[in-house]
């Protein structure tokens, strides 16, 4: 079932009479359930399509549309809700409170939600052993290693079960050990719990954790491709 659908999709800025066409006229699809990388070099439009995608921008041509409705149907209310409750951001720089611990910073989301106080401390450590870190759930943040503050901030995105988790370039600031183990953790939510989740990274073995590699450059759409030898956590295994 098709959750997100771009048709031409463009976004141009316009400074001082200069206009700059980020994203030119990109088509794709992606599927519910489905694990896809959106590769390309600095100024490819990726992060410009993520954030589109992910409600933090809006197009300026062509169309977006989301579990069936166009975005621009949406108003700003609308727009907020579904930053909190439909997409789950994980960024390359965690964006965790340091003074904080780790539950603190799990449940943080669910304060804007309409969900009741007294089940937030068990629906964020369900979100935390989802990723392997129960140990540390009265863990202040500035103790974690920087793969263990990753996955708290994964566990952060999923907290308000999101119909959708945009990971942008999670393994930018980690080791290739760390990096590896927030990988195999969104390779279990999309295998084993069916989350959709978009990948935005210029590393090629992190992008081959996902089923299709989606290419990007000077803002248009290259290449559309399955990966051929999907890489799983078993591909380290020595």
């Amino acid at each position: 079932m098709k959750l997100i659908e771009v048709k031409n999709l463009c976004r141009h800025f316009e400074i001082e009479g200069v206009i700059t066409k980020a994203l030119n006229g990109v088509d794709f699809t992606i599927n519910k359930g489905e694990f896809v990388a959106i590769m390309g070099p600095s100024g490819s439009g990726k992060s410009t399509l993520l954030h589109i995608l992910g409600f933090l921008d809006r197009h300026t041509g062509g169309e977006f549309i989301f579990d069936g409705r166009k975005s621009n149907e949406f108003n700003d209310l609308e727009l907020a809700q579904l930053r909190n409750k439909a997409v789950g951001f994980v960024f390359q720089s965690f964006n965790l409170l340091a003074k904080s611990n780790v539950l603190e910073n799990v449940k943080l989301p669910l304060m804007y939600s309409d969900i009741p106080e007294e089940k937030w401390d068990e629906i964020a450590k369900k979100c935390i052993d989802d990723v392997g870190l129960s140990h540390r759930t009265n863990y202040k943040i500035t103790r974690l290693s920087g793969g263990e503050k990753q996955r708290v901030a994964i566990a952060r995105a999923l907290v308000n079960n999101p119909k959708i988790i945009f990971a942008d370039e999670p393994t930018g600031n980690l080791d290739s050990k760390s990096g590896q183990k927030v990988m195999e953790v969104l390779e279990d939510l999309n295998k084993n719990k069916n989350h959709t989740i978009i990948l935005i990274t210029h590393e090629t073995e992190t992008a081959s954790h996902a089923e299709r590699i989606i290419r990007l450059k000077d803002g248009k759409l290259i290449k559309d491709e399955k990966v051929s030898k999907r890489r799983t956590s078993k591909d380290f295994i020595k």
